[in-house]
């Protein structure tokens, strides 16, 4: 729980986290009394440095240095940007016509996280939830060599996913287009869910046993649409920008080193950050998670500013991750801005599809 405070307590707080976001050092009373206009002494400010202090908004990093403030004082400041914010983000305009040059959605999640890792400085992330509304448009089975097929599923919003998978046996190029064949105009049209419900029963037949044709396209179809839709599309860029800040920051080197290897095992196991994503989106607008307030304790060094977006699928979400010392202004801004271009531009998209 926040603890109430007074609007020059307020005040104060914001100079400091302010000053300590941009320079990285603990900030002293003496240059609080300098460069804020409440005309106060440098004692009266270190008496109501001392107070935050006992509320848990700042600490002393040492006896004689200044305060920076933690995770809960972070939240008081970033509170109070969310609730004055008198305009909705807004982005450059040769973001959103660069992002308008996506030619299918894939593209559009893969610019956008650039976008946000561009403006931020740190990673950035765009997240398409799987929906139930998702269709089979085909699919295609190419033929690597003799123990390894590439399946290539399209849905419907330009989609692509692909999967290598093994069958069971040898397989030619041709008997992997009748399979693909079979499969498309059995299952074009449907939902994946609809696809893969279809698919276990038609290979519990008995009948299918019998028809080794069928049969592999059951299998191979069945082997890659298991996991399709089962985690969202998730794609993530900017990870040398959050370790060149990282490695930058005073610290121990060893834990530093061990905070990224958590951080970076976790996107390299997307399921476990779009999981941990859905949990943060909860409501309309920007979300902010700060440091220790993540579920997960390995994130508790970093910050996650985050917003959804809409398409016809359903909502997905496009943010940032970055350390708790990072420019919160700045990151909600270029997230809610980005946010509002995805929206329009699938909406755009939608409607060319409908004409």
């Amino acid at each position: 729980m926040i603890p109430e405070t007074t609007d020059r307590q307020r005040r104060i707080l914001a100079r400091l986290i302010t000053e300590y976001i941009e320079q990285g050092q603990p900030v002293s009373s003496a240059w609080l009394a300098e460069h804020t206009d409440l005309g106060l002494s440098s004692a009266s400010v270190r008496n109501i440095l001392a107070r935050l202090e006992e509320q848990g908004l700042l600490h002393q990093p040492h006896t004689s240095a200044g305060r920076v403030p933690t995770d809960s004082g972070y939240r008081l400041y970033v509170d109070s940007l969310l609730g004055s914010r008198k305009n909705s983000g807004r982005v450059h305009a040769d973001v959103e016509a660069r992002l308008r040059r996506a030619g299918t959605v894939g593209d559009l999640l893969e610019n956008a996280s650039q976008e946000l890792s561009r403006a931020s400085q740190h990673i950035g992330f765009a997240l398409d939830p799987a929906s139930p509304s998702v269709r089979l448009r085909h699919v295609d089975f190419v033929r690597l060599d003799d123990t390894r097929v590439l399946v290539i599923v399209v849905s419907t919003g330009g989609q692509i996913t692909h999967k290598v998978v093994e069958p069971p046996g040898a397989v030619d190029a041709a008997s992997l287009t009748q399979a693909a064949n079979y499969i498309n105009s059995e299952f074009a049209g449907l939902t994946i869910h609809e696809v893969r419900t279809a698919v276990g029963e038609r290979l519990r037949q008995e009948r299918i046993l019998y028809d080794a044709l069928i049969n592999r396209a059951l299998q191979l179809a069945s082997a890659s649409l298991a996991d399709f839709g089962a985690s969202d599309t998730l794609h993530v860029q900017g990870a040398s920008l959050l370790i060149d800040h990282i490695v930058g920051e005073p610290g121990d080197r060893d834990s530093t080193l061990q905070t990224l290897r958590a951080l970076f095992k976790m996107i390299e196991e997307k399921h476990r950050l779009v999981e941990l994503l859905g949990r943060y989106i909860e409501t309309d607008g920007v979300t902010v998670v700060i440091g220790s307030e993540n579920f997960v304790i390995d994130l508790h060094p970093f910050s996650v500013v985050a917003c959804s977006f809409t398409n016809a699928q359903g909502t997905g979400t496009v943010g940032v991750i970055g350390p708790t010392r990072m420019r919160y202004q700045k990151a909600i801004a270029v997230v809610d801005g980005v946010s509002q271009v995805m929206t329009r531009v699938l909406e755009g998209q939608n409607r060319e599809r409908h004409e």
